[in-house]
């Protein structure tokens, strides 16, 4: 395909009206993350029993979309798929954006965000954590060479082997994000090792939905029309990772339901965790891979509004899931004494917990979210990223 690459171009109140909302709400983020680290986390829904909250929720969901949304990349460098190479720039900026944004949320949520020098000059190598921290920066610095390469003909020759790195390290960064949880042998919900290869699948099928959604808004204001050949080839990409989501999703629950010990958590998740368990159902399950996939396989004309709807349910479906895993997974009470009796004391031992999350978790969530959109917006306003025809 012979394309240039382009800034973006759109109508300034546009741009500024974009950029000043998600500033603003960006702000909003940091002003309620700066009460949270002044009150302490009494103000927010957190608890002795659920430790990790919204924002948690939020932080894994955009590093596991950081990781997905370089599929494009990834098919033009390692697969040497044309289609997708004028994409390519683009697919790696999102990466980084997601990237940033999701670990700022995770470094705002510790409590005590001023110690971060502390985890990144000691290690404890028996822990996944310490794994990721050079994880997710190595990521980082690879993304910003592999852009470098792409952007800059004096080393475009060396984009398809740092490409493949790239290919490489971020199936290594998901198999360790989804190691976070499998590693946790403490509590029933997780300590399996099928959460890695589930992990990578929903970064597959969430990565995805979300590039698509990006395009279609930089399209508008770009004022392009999407190739009609590139919105069919990520139909067929979100319909077999939904496929694959589904299987990796009905095998992690097998396996759990072959362990005697993890029975009782399958039953709370599937069948009486109240909450919990709607949001399986209907949020993960429904809504988030179902639906979608009856979209897409009636979608026979290969239409632009079905494959919009299919991406946001997609995503929307992705947050409750990442919701059940860690929320539901703190929920159930610990099993501290397997095969003995149950005792209950003040601190709700043997209890289901509840979990209802505050405003400025929320704000700090949405404000890191909107990071992640306001980096697009201004790097793809000042440099060239936006594929365009010569």
């Amino acid at each position: 395909m012979n394309y240039t690459l382009e800034k973006l171009k759109t109508c300034r109140y546009l741009y500024w009206g974009t950029f000043l909302f998600l500033g603003f709400l960006v702000l909003l983020g940091l002003a309620s993350s700066a009460y949270m680290e002044h009150e302490g986390h009494y103000v927010t829904g957190m608890n002795n029993q659920i430790v990790w909250g919204l924002p948690h929720i939020f932080a894994v969901t955009l590093i596991v979309i950081a990781s997905g949304v370089l599929n494009i990349a990834s098919m033009s460098s390692a697969f040497d798929k044309k289609l997708y190479k004028p994409l390519a720039p683009l697919s790696a900026l999102f990466a980084i954006a997601f990237l940033v944004s999701g670990l700022i949320i995770l470094v705002l949520d510790l409590g005590r965000p001023d110690r971060l020098i502390v985890a990144m000059t000691t290690y404890n190598f028996k822990s996944i954590f310490a794994w990721n921290i050079f994880l997710y920066s190595g990521f980082f610095v690879i993304l910003s060479i592999y852009i470098w390469t792409m952007l800059d003909f004096n080393v475009s020759k060396f984009s398809s082997v740092v490409g493949k790195l790239a290919f490489g390290w971020r199936i290594i960064l998901t198999t360790g994000t989804g190691s976070i949880f499998g590693f946790l042998v403490a509590r029933e919900a997780y300590s399996t090792a099928v959460l890695a290869p589930l992990f990578i699948i929903m970064s597959l099928l969430y990565g995805t939905a979300v590039f698509y959604l990006l395009l279609r808004i930089i399209s508008k204001m770009q004022n392009i029309t999407i190739p009609s050949e590139i919105t069919v080839n990520i139909r067929k990409l979100i319909i077999i990772f939904l496929l694959a989501n589904i299987y990796f999703l009905i095998l992690y629950h097998i396996t759990n339901l072959y362990i005697s010990k993890q029975i009782a958590i399958e039953k709370f998740i599937l069948l009486d965790g109240g909450g919990y368990t709607t949001m399986f159902w209907l949020g993960q399950v429904g809504f988030g891979l179902l639906i979608p996939l009856f979209f897409e396989l009636t979608n026979k004309d290969n239409r632009d509004f079905p494959l919009t709807l299919t991406s946001i349910m997609v995503i929307v479906g992705g947050f409750f899931a990442v919701a059940v895993i860690i929320i539901g997974g703190q929920a159930f009470p610990l099993n501290i004494f397997p095969d003995h009796t149950i005792i209950e004391s003040s601190f709700f031992d043997n209890n289901i917990h509840g979990y209802t999350p505050s405003i400025y978790e929320f704000g700090l969530g949405i404000g890191g979210t909107s990071l992640a959109l306001i980096i697009i917006l201004i790097l793809i306003t000042n440099l060239k990223f936006i594929p365009a025809k010569k």
